[in-house]
């Protein structure tokens, strides 16, 4: 079969490479893609924008594609998967209607209330002077999130009532464009977060392995939020006792109250969760795809072919196919970002070096990467283009030979402005990160200020 992927992430590189380990998937190919995906010879490019839908619809016809899988939340927000099942295309992903549950905090807590699911006590707005109130009121710590997509960069975790001002003002201002023209404010939940994606095809659900993300830049978990810095699965944090409270109390319910309300939803459920001190799974926050890093570390460990799972989802079938299998041993992906992300970070910078990371036993994951066509004799040439560069993935037979694996690998990849995290997995790691070398990345963790629980 042939599949289309949509997005141009390290999501997407990983998906499609995770499909192309199937003898049954012939061939992948990608809108737009990126430069991981351009140099992988079973796999195709097609420079169109992830929102162009009629230019995806007529790639579908043209090369006889089995099954779309859409990766980003954008393309899922304004209504990608409506547009292709009105014309009978099998798509992978909610509809407009589905994709809500990502695209407005407000309407997703809405849901959550009404089904019931554990999450912070939260108030909307849309005028300024009434969200100040609101903090005046409640003090600090609080969570302020613009109530749109955002890209990951519309929370803020205010320790002070002069951040939560601060975060009110810029997205009310107008930082996050129309994402802001309402925010999310959210009592302040004290734990430790974790991933758990799930599939569903609006009937059965089934959970995948829980992983564990890094949000904040640097070392340490400290300066701001990022997109996610690194991520490992399957997350010891959650025991499989816990797993079954959060299908039964989170997954479960929040499928049933989409179906309420007359939503047709299939495709991945993302639950970020805050595991309290006492144990407890709430709910963060709730996404409509597979997350970015988190795929990079579950997807390898997945031994069930990837492509069966996503058309049972597609078919509603989901419930007759046996427990999904998976690979002994633990993953781990560090993020190699450009130097000065999430702020201003040079593009275009060339990179070599993969195959050397690669022959580690390391899977190099392409997030902003693009391939520069020369004029052949071996003259193109791989360049950044976005802010996280590179995932890189090891899967070992536990966390430190995971890791020992992704950082040496990293070790061989010659980009000048790479910048990452030596200390992600931290909370999994027997070995001390901190004698790796420095990366150019400011990094504020040193070993006189080790990392502490997120």
């Amino acid at each position: 079969m042939k599949v289309l992927v949509v997005g141009n992430g390290g999501r997407e590189h990983t998906i499609a490479h995770v499909l192309l380990q199937s003898e049954q998937v012939e061939r992948v190919f990608c809108i737009p893609g990126n430069g991981g995906t351009a140099i992988n010879p079973r796999c195709q490019n097609f420079a169109f924008a992830a929102t162009d839908f009629a230019a995806i619809a007529r790639v579908v016809s043209t090369h006889g594609i089995s099954l779309v899988v859409v990766g980003p939340e954008a393309p899922l927000a304004v209504g990608i998967v409506d547009f292709l099942r009105d014309r009978h295309i099998p798509a992978f992903g909610p509809t407009q209607a589905g994709a809500q549950i990502e695209a407005s905090k407000s309407w997703a807590k809405d849901l959550m209330f009404e089904a019931g699911v554990p999450t912070a006590a939260s108030a909307t707005f849309t005028e300024l002077a009434a969200a100040k109130a609101y903090l005046q009121q409640t003090g600090a710590p609080i969570v302020v999130k613009a109530d749109g997509l955002a890209a990951g960069k519309g929370v803020t975790v205010a320790m002070t009532l002069e951040e939560a001002i601060a975060a009110v003002e810029a997205i009310l201002g107008g930082q996050f464009g129309s994402a802001g023209s309402s925010l999310v404010i959210e009592e302040f939940m004290e734990g430790r977060e974790v991933s758990v994606l799930a599939l569903t095809d609006g009937r059965t659900v089934r959970p995948l392995i829980p992983a564990q993300d890094h949000k904040r830049i640097g070392e340490g978990d400290t300066g701001p939020n990022t997109g996610g810095m690194g991520t490992y699965a399957p997350a010891p944090l959650v025991t499989p006792e816990l797993m079954a409270r959060i299908e039964t109390e989170v997954l479960q319910p929040t499928v049933a109250a989409l179906a309420a309300r007359g939503i047709d939803y299939r495709g991945v459920l993302y639950a970020g969760l805050m595991i309290t001190p006492e144990g407890d799974p709430r709910v963060v926050e709730f996404n409509c795809r597979f997350g970015d890093p988190e795929t990079q570390v579950v997807l390898p460990l997945l031994e069930t072919p990837l492509h069966e799972l996503l058309l049972a989802c597609v078919e509603q079938r989901l419930g007759d196919l046996p427990p999904i299998a998976w690979k002994p041993g633990a993953a781990g992906c560090v993020v190699v970002a450009a130097q000065g992300y999430p702020g201003s970070f040079a593009k275009g910078t060339a990179i070599s070096g993969l195959e050397a990371a690669e022959a580690t036993g390391a899977m190099v994951f392409h997030a902003g990467t693009r391939l520069v066509r020369g004029n052949g004799n071996g003259s193109d040439r791989l360049v950044s283009d976005g802010g996280r560069v590179l995932g890189v993935t090891a899967i070992g037979a536990d966390f430190d030979a995971a890791f020992a694996t992704v950082y040496e690998a990293i070790a061989a990849i010659d980009y000048p402005d790479k910048a990452y995290r030596r200390d992600i997995g931290y909370q999994v790691r027997q070995q001390p990160w901190d004698h790796l070398p420095l990366p150019n990345a400011a990094a504020s963790g040193t070993a006189d200020n080790p990392p502490t629980s997120t």
